[in-house]
């Protein structure tokens, strides 16, 4: 098979290697679509982020669709020629964490594309399969790769508490804060306002369910919230001054979901969290978030493919991982490791 390995920062190298084999629970897929992330650009660009160093030659990639096409020991035959959405992250299932449900704090978690393990640029894949989920015919191969993004939407709403009745601040409209929106308003947001300095990405939140936008190089945040402070923060920049302002906009009782990756540490408006009792968390990918996550793209509640801006072959990974930065219109790259 064909895999894109990153050699360096900045070199992507297609080489072949030994079709992988599933071996106990597991299932091997035929990837049919991969989209880029941004972490797995600043691998591309870095080599690193945070104390996940690469030290030796990593497939990236943790955004995948595709077919099974071959099942391990103890996995129903049947299975083969299933559509599936493969979540990139097994756990260990045994540890105090997985056994509360936050699997995804598993000390033992093995992460597509976090080295050492790696990722789905690949014509092939082998992961466990529990975690290679059935996707129905409505749902597009390039949509059942992007139900991980999609699952940390989910994820950032269930931890901001968004319900019926919600206000909501997005800071932030890649494709996470563009999937927030959604399930935003899916959950029942009655205002949903996301703050970004692309208006054609501005444009795109309107059309998915942002009742206003603003663009800070303009536009002023506190007039768009003037008399109706939000309940949630989602913060999907990273950026510190984002984040301190977005806190700051709070209403009462508020919860601030930080998503975005940005420096180790950042400034909070100390006074204002302790007065208004306001609640600051961080997230860390996600948990049993797949069969919602289905069921909402497969309903026509979120719309996935409308993220789609360029698409590349498996020798074109390159410049998919940097797609983004040549076209402002640019949302999501996707790559098809069997063209």
């Amino acid at each position: 098979m064909r895999v894109a390995v990153l050699n360096r920062p900045g070199e992507i190298e297609v080489v072949e290697r030994a079709d992988p084999q599933p071996g106990p629970e597991e299932v091997r897929v035929r990837v049919a679509a991969v989209g880029v992330c941004g972490s797995d650009t600043h691998y591309f660009d870095h080599g690193r982020i945070g104390s996940f160093v690469v030290e030796s030659p990593l497939v990236l990639g943790h955004e995948a669709s595709g077919v099974i096409d071959a099942v391990g020991p103890g996995v129903d035959q049947s299975r083969v020629g299933q559509r599936v959405s493969i979540e990139p992250g097994v756990p260990c299932r045994r540890c105090e964490q997985c056994l509360a449900g936050r699997y995804n704090l598993c000390p033992r978690m093995r992460f597509h594309a976090t080295p050492p393990i790696d990722g789905s640029l690949a014509e092939l894949v082998v992961t466990h399969e529990a975690f290679a989920h059935p996707v129905p015919g409505s749902v597009s191969d390039e949509a059942a790769a992007l139900l991980e993004p999609l699952s940390v939407g989910i994820w950032s709403a269930r931890k901001a508490h968004v319900g019926v009745g919600s206000r909501v601040l997005v800071t932030g409209a890649g494709p996470i804060g563009l999937v927030a929106v959604q399930v935003a308003r899916a959950a029942g947001a009655v205002a949903i306002t996301v703050v970004d300095l692309n208006d054609e990405r501005l444009r795109v939140a309107t059309d998915l369910g942002a009742t206003s936008v603003v663009n800070p190089s303009r536009d002023d945040l506190s007039g768009a919230i003037a008399g109706a402070a939000p309940h949630a923060l989602i913060e999907c920049t990273g950026n510190a001054a984002v984040t301190k302002q977005g806190v700051s906009a709070l209403a009462p009782a508020g919860r601030a979901v930080l998503v975005g990756m940005g420096g180790d540490e950042v400034a909070l408006p100390l006074s204002a969290i302790q007065e208004h009792e306001l609640v600051v968390t961080g997230t860390f990918r996600y948990a049993n978030t797949w069969p919602t996550a289905i069921g909402m793209v497969a309903a026509g509640i979120v719309d996935l493919d409308r993220l789609v801006t360029s698409r590349h072959t498996l020798q074109e990974s390159a410049a998919a991982l940097v797609a983004g930065r040549s076209d402002p219109k640019g949302i999501k790259a996707v790559v098809s490791p069997q063209r």
